[in-house]
């Protein structure tokens, strides 16, 4: 079948092209894409820091309906409403401890270019197009997907709302309810106001968080995080974020989140908790990036953290956040603005520069 998507064919640019889309086969899904959110690690590929193969198809936070399944296909069937998520085997260790964020072949199935079996499901002017990022490829009007990778949700909500789930809302919040799990009343500070920032604070006020203090560069996002829950807001000068912080709360917060992967912004972060505090870094560095903690900082009982994808599993907390969403306890839909698929590059441009936290990029519906 021929659809429309976004085709980067050279770093930094969508060009919007007609593709040759292969039917399902085995458990892979046929999705008709309502919409797309715009992710960081989205414009990292389309810039060629993460190496994808080009021509490709980007996108990871999916959200539309089922229109065919596979032959082998039991969980979800046409008519579906879905909300699209990382790739995950289901099988390994690590997915059957229930930590599928950790799939021991995660690289290789989020980087996915091609089929399992090696063929290739998508074709533009006949040649191959890259396609099966985090799973999904989702900057289309359809996608193929493995069943186990599209959550089925409730039919009553609005779709379009609900893209930012499968990545961004998802890290910011789970990595705040999953992982940190604070206790009401508990301090905590948020470096970093995108989409998974605002989520973390969102989550923080929550759990119940007694003192949540948000810092950015930019004041709508601190302005943002304050209609969010936050309760203190630090915009970030040339004073050391972690010192504000610690006259704030004195002797430092319980919980600190990085959400920037800037690597004095993360050390900044372990330095804003106190002796044993906990510090949970959910942003993306370069890989080979060094972080210039002091040493001293480690040696009174800190802890410091990584998460993948808020440590979720998708098909359980997914469903819970629609359900937050819908009952007005966690707006993430604030901090979105809607753009049509002709519109990307506007929506890359407008990502870059700040004036818009989380783009959702709406497809056409034929």
């Amino acid at each position: 079948m021929e659809i429309r998507a976004a085709v980067t064919r050279e770093a930094g640019r969508f060009s919007i092209e007609a593709v040759d889309l292969d039917e399902p086969l085995a458990d892979e899904v046929l999705v008709r894409l309502v919409a797309t959110g715009m992710c960081h690690t989205d414009l990292v590929a389309l810039d060629q820091h993460m190496p994808y193969p080009l021509p490709a198809i980007l996108g990871h936070e999916g959200v539309g309906v089922v229109e065919r399944v596979g032959p082998q296909a039991s969980r979800v069937r046409a008519g579906d409403h879905v909300v699209l998520s990382f790739a995950a085997c289901g099988h390994c260790p690590t997915c059957q401890a229930g930590r599928p964020a950790y799939c021991q072949t995660a690289r290789q199935l989020n980087l996915a270019v091609r089929r399992p079996d090696g063929r290739c499901a998508h074709h533009a002017a006949g040649q191959p197009v890259s396609a099966g990022f985090f799973g999904q490829s989702s900057f289309a009007s359809h996608a193929l997907v493995r069943e186990r990778d599209a959550v089925r949700v409730r039919g009553d909500v609005p779709l379009a709302a609900l893209a930012p789930l499968g990545c961004s809302v998802q890290t910011g919040a789970g990595g705040v309810l999953n992982v940190l799990k604070p206790s009401a009343g508990s301090s905590i500070a948020v470096f970093g106001l995108g989409a998974v920032g605002l989520s973390a604070v969102m989550a923080a006020r929550l759990a119940g968080c007694g003192r949540i203090i948000a810092i950015d560069l930019h004041g709508t996002r601190l302005d943002m995080a304050a209609g969010f829950g936050a309760t203190d807001l630090i915009k970030v000068d040339d004073t050391s974020s972690a010192a504000r912080v610690q006259t704030l709360v004195a002797g430092g917060v319980d919980f600190a989140v990085d959400a920037t992967g800037v690597p004095a912004v993360m050390a900044e972060a372990v330095a804003a908790t106190h002796r044993t505090g906990t510090s949970l870094m959910l942003g993306l560095p370069p890989p080979t990036v060094k972080v210039p903690l002091d040493a001293g900082l480690l040696l009174g009982g800190r802890t410091i953290r990584a998460s993948i994808e808020g440590d979720s599993v998708p098909g359980l907390f997914i469903p819970q956040l629609v359900e937050l969403q819908r009952t007005g306890q966690l707006p993430f839909e604030r901090m979105c603005k809607v753009y049509p698929l002709d519109a990307i590059n506007e929506a890359v441009r407008d990502c870059r520069d700040g004036s818009t936290i989380k783009p959702i990029i709406t497809m056409d519906a034929a």
